[in-house]
């Protein structure tokens, strides 16, 4: 039987490797905010032949100095080919920078026919209203979730069990914004939808444990809640490393097909669904469980 608690300090130290890099890496790359976010324009050119969307990418931010996500679209009933460039900043593109970005990307494929087909603006203020709301959704969530926990569990304390569950989501949650961090991925829509999935199933993973921890009490009343816990964990390990093994090998396909064909949407999907995941299972085996048995002694010493 494996001993979580005994070797709790080696699982916070691995925890508290990962947040400092994440977090040096957030002071070295800073928050990089999407077009969804922060507002900007969104220009469209129609094209032929072929474009590597990064190179593009590369040429408009060096001529406008703005983070650019560039996107190749292909209509299906009229075989047209377009490539959609989202500039973020907080105004729209002036008419001079249209035409330099114009120039700069036709010099650059020459042989691409680049014609401009669309132009847009994102105001700003409904990009951060688009963040606020999705915030909200995201401590709403947990906050409903902790709730959940709160009355679920009453027999094996549910405020020590809501409260630690909390911190385990807060850690995989913490996990997902420093891979977009890490990777220099912009924080979009993907966002909040890999954080709102990767919050239930962390809490899912943690709720499986709790259950057997409540199931093995009875069994247990004359053993330690340490074994209790580390028991509890032990027998529900092959149940959380496979559900997180089959959902991580169909995650790590759509990450492979997504370099392959070089589909920007899904990358800053797939890749931190497949870390979320990878915490989610790591942070409900190894640290919500010690976490738990650590609470339950403090608060056996203070009752003495």
């Amino acid at each position: 039987m494996i001993r979580f608690y005994k070797k709790r300090k080696i699982f916070f130290a691995i925890s508290f490797a990962i947040m400092l890099a994440g977090i040096i890496s957030l002071i070295i790359n800073g928050v990089n905010l999407s077009i969804q976010f922060k507002g900007g324009a969104i220009i469209k050119y129609s094209y032929t032949g072929e474009i590597n969307p990064d190179q593009a990418a590369s040429k408009a931010s060096e001529v406008l100095n703005r983070n650019t996500e560039v996107q190749l679209t292909d209509d299906l009933s009229t075989h047209s080919k377009k490539i959609v460039l989202n500039l973020s900043g907080n105004s729209g593109l002036e008419a001079r920078d249209q035409e330099e970005l114009d120039k700069a990307l036709k010099e650059e494929f020459p042989e691409a026919n680049l014609t401009l087909s669309e132009s847009s603006v994102v105001e700003p203020f409904i990009g951060n209203r688009f963040l606020i709301n999705g915030l909200i959704a995201i401590a709403l969530t947990s906050l409903f979730i902790i709730l959940y926990v709160r009355f679920r569990f009453k027999k094996i304390s549910g405020l020590s069990a809501g409260v630690i569950g909390l911190i385990a989501m807060l850690h995989d949650v913490l996990v997902v914004f420093f891979t977009f961090i890490i990777f220099k991925m912009p924080i979009n829509d993907s966002f909040i939808a890999v954080t709102l999935t990767i919050i239930g199933y962390s809490i899912n993973d943690t709720i499986v444990i709790y259950d057997r921890i409540r199931e093995n009490q009875p069994y247990y009343a004359k053993k330690s809640f340490e074994e209790l816990v580390d028991s509890s964990i032990n027998q529900t390990l092959s149940r959380s490393i496979n559900t997180s093994l089959s959902t991580g090998i169909s995650i790590l396909i759509v990450c492979i097909l997504a370099y392959m064909y070089n589909i920007d949407s899904i990358k800053t999907f797939a890749v931190p669904m497949l870390i979320g995941i990878i915490s989610g299972c790591y942070s409900t085996v190894c640290l919500a469980g010690p976490m738990l048995v650590m609470w339950h002694n403090k608060k056996q010493a203070s009752a003495l």
